[in-house]
């Protein structure tokens, strides 16, 4: 006699909180159509705890339309039990006005706490009433134009504590500094304005007691006057990641800053300083006419104690800082390598930084010049000081992206020969499968030869990642 076999919803019999949660993982649409599975089934969507409303998403192309979808779907906001802390809306078309603003109000006065806001359509925000004191995340991008009055006391969101804003177009510079410090307890700013369609919105300025991370990207390569003046007011500041073409002047008040993150662009291509004289400074005619100087923004961060450049920063700043702070609180350096950016300014840096402990190198190759100095074996002296590395008090070199060239091994002898206080070298060998054949002996012997090279401090210690 065969066994009788059951088939049971293991599913349905889990407590409704779990349910709410399952579905708040799929797509606000299809979590919404699982209500004509079953009666345990039906009143189930208002336990989700967020919803997902995009044009671009199949919720957006189901039956009701998408403005009757998200009419009736932001109608949970409204039920007791609604758990609902995360809203996603994102207009693709045009839908009025009117009827858009009203969504927002919406989610706003229903007590959320995670709202993002995007549309590639161009949507007129009113400020006066663009207020929520619950909201704690907040992110608004593309085509929407904050202006109106202010909301009363000036106040946006009295509890947000994270802003994105992505390529948005303010009214103008007072309603963007308005908005920022209508969030008096803001702790992270991330301000995005790549290169598009539209003129850049970012002024140049930030000012807020509070934040403590900020980020920002401003890519206009086509807009120089946008880049002549950087205003930094934010005296809680610990964190800042900043990407962009380097500036006239920059001013800031950042006393607490602890890591900085840069990736300065140059202008135009820098002039070969091999191919100048001696008394070349490294302003070229063309830079003369951007006029640009990244002098007071290294000033700025000199006392943090993380600093990450990217390969376009070193050669900006080998250019464009006239001096070099020191860095007395650094105790992590990293920098990237590329095959068109020289290490310039590396012996500097390494100069200007007596207490640094950890050094992390992306990629050893890098543009040969004469001004590596020795922190590099680029192109060799007759006559050579004291290497700058010998005077180093680092502790941990971390290598990352290393193939095991004849240059590579040969810039890894010169810092194992050179470092005295090294303890532990860290080196993520990168090896390529799909075009390698016997990749595993490649790395062997990639990883052998490095464990062979002389080391001047008898506590230096070789790790793979």
């Amino acid at each position: 006699m065969h066994a009788q076999r059951v088939a049971r919803d293991l599913i349905s019999g889990l407590p409704d909180e779990i349910l709410g949660k399952i579905l708040s993982f799929l797509p606000t649409h299809h979590a919404a159509t699982t209500s004509v599975l079953s009666k345990r089934w039906r009143n189930l969507l208002p336990l989700v705890d967020k919803l997902e409303l995009t044009e671009d998403h199949p919720s957006g192309r189901c039956s009701l339309g998408f403005p009757d979808f998200v009419e009736k779907t932001l109608t949970l906001l409204d039920r007791p039990c609604s758990v609902i802390k995360k809203v996603h809306l994102n207009c693709d078309h045009l839908h009025g006005e009117s009827r858009f603003y009203s969504w927002i109000r919406t989610v706003l006065e229903r007590g959320v706490l995670d709202f993002h806001l995007e549309s590639s359509r161009m949507y007129r925000v009113e400020t006066e009433f663009f207020t929520s004191n619950t909201l704690v995340e907040l992110t608004i991008s593309g085509a929407l134009y904050p202006e109106g009055e202010l909301p009363p006391g000036g106040l946006f969101f009295p509890a947000l504590k994270r802003l994105s804003i992505v390529l948005v177009a303010f009214a103008d510079c007072d309603m963007y500094d308005d908005f920022v410090l209508g969030c008096p307890v803001l702790e992270e700013l991330i301000l995005y304005y790549a290169d598009d369609d539209q003129p850049p919105g970012w002024n140049g300025k930030v000012s807020s007691p509070s934040i403590k991370r900020l980020t920002i990207s401003h890519d206009y390569p086509d807009y120089p006057e946008t880049h002549i003046y950087v205003w930094f007011d934010t005296p809680s500041l610990v964190y800042l990641d900043y990407s962009g073409h380097v500036a006239r002047r920059y001013t800031a008040e950042m006393g607490s800053l602890e890591e900085a993150r840069l990736n300065l662009l140059p202008w135009e291509q820098l002039i070969d300083s091999d191919e100048e004289d001696d008394d070349f400074d490294g302003y070229g005619p063309r830079w003369e006419k951007r006029s640009k100087d990244a002098t007071g923004l290294i000033a700025m961060i000199s006392n943090v104690k993380t600093l990450h450049l990217s390969s376009d920063s070193l050669e900006v700043i080998h250019s464009l800082c006239k001096v070099m702070p020191a860095f007395q609180n650094l105790l992590k350096s990293s920098f990237e390598s590329d095959k068109e950016r020289g290490w310039q300014v590396v012996p500097l840096l390494l100069n200007s930084s007596p207490n640094l402990e950890t050094l992390v190198i992306k990629g050893l190759v890098h543009k040969v010049t004469s001004r590596c100095g020795d922190a590099c074996l680029c192109i060799r002296k007759k006559t050579r000081g004291e290497c700058c590395l010998l005077t180093c008090q680092v502790k941990v070199l971390k290598i990352i992206g290393y193939r095991g060239t004849c240059r590579e091994q040969k810039q890894m002898s010169h810092f194992l020969a050179n470092l005295k206080c090294l303890e532990t070298v860290k080196v993520r060998v990168e090896v390529d499968h799909r075009e390698d054949n016997d990749a595993s002996n490649t790395y062997l012997r990639i990883t052998n030869a490095l464990m062979k090279l002389p080391r001047v401090s008898s506590n230096c210690r070789i790790h793979f990642l």
